[in-house]
């Protein structure tokens, strides 16, 4: 598709480069989505009054519909709380920003490919993805005898579904049981 249409959206629309990938890009997956509701039977039988309103009707995007932007069309301040996003009109320079001590924190350490502009109630928001990694997984505490605990309970009742589950969980953590 991208072969097909690039130049010409590009030429009619003034794109530069990465918005025109973009415009398609959004395009395509407008009508894979369709394709598979289809497909899926989620819109009806083929021939009903649904799947002909579906199939019908060229795909639209509201104006006030995310727009995906990545760092070539986009550039963080991170030190100025700024911001500047590419348009169809030039270059949009010094939009600040803000956010908690935390999540300003968070953005400058995990931000990572695409940004979304979406327009709200006539306020413009800019959403950042951040790829935050899984903490580490605590130390199971105490386990297997430490700290002088006896991890299998001394009476006899309940003794073989406490082993079990204990050696369930170790199996989970990827450790074996120790010995007596």
């Amino acid at each position: 598709m991208q072969k097909l249409v690039y130049t010409d959206i590009k030429a009619t629309f003034g794109l530069s480069a990465q918005p025109a990938v973009r415009v398609i890009e959004k395009t395509v997956d407008a009508y894979a989505a369709l394709q598979t509701n289809l497909t899926a039977g989620n819109l009806g039988k083929p021939g009903s009054k649904r799947w002909l309103k579906a199939t019908g009707t060229p795909i639209t995007f509201r104006p006030e519909a995310a727009q995906p932007f990545d760092d070539r069309c986009l550039s963080w301040q991170h030190d100025a709380r700024t911001v500047s996003i590419w348009t169809v009109q030039g270059w949009l320079k010094n939009l600040g920003y803000t956010g908690h001590a935390d999540q300003l924190k968070t953005l400058v350490q995990y931000r990572r490919g695409e940004s979304d502009l979406i327009c709200r109630g006539g306020r413009w928001y800019l959403i950042a993805i951040c790829e935050v990694p899984d903490p580490e997984a605590p130390a199971a505490a105490l386990a297997w005898g430490e700290g002088g605990c006896d991890p299998w309970p001394s009476c006899r009742r309940g003794q073989s579904e406490a082993r079990r589950s204990v050696n369930d969980r170790a199996h989970k953590l990827g450790r074996s049981r120790p010995r007596r």
